[in-house]
């Protein structure tokens, strides 16, 4: 059988800390929180980003862990 948790520990372990979100404006014009804005859109990219790698990296992981155990089973008379 294969090794629990072997997918997730090619997750880098900084993808364990959240994302942090922008910090809020210090001004109170329009550009300042169009800027905030803009920078906390750019922190939701990363986390999604993050999580969608996530899922693609276990997934890849999983078939080939599957892949590799099925290649490994011995055949029965050659036939299964």
């Amino acid at each position: 059988m294969a090794t629990p948790n072997a997918c997730s520990s090619l997750i880098p372990d900084n993808w364990r800390v959240p994302v942090a979100g922008a910090p809020l404006p210090q001004g109170k014009s329009v550009g300042d929180w169009v800027a905030f804005g803009d920078a906390q859109t750019g922190q939701l990219d990363k986390a999604n980003g993050r999580t969608a790698d996530t899922i693609a990296i276990v997934s890849r992981c999983e078939a080939r862990d599957a892949a590799a155990v099925k290649k490994a089973r011995p055949k029965l008379w050659g036939i299964f």
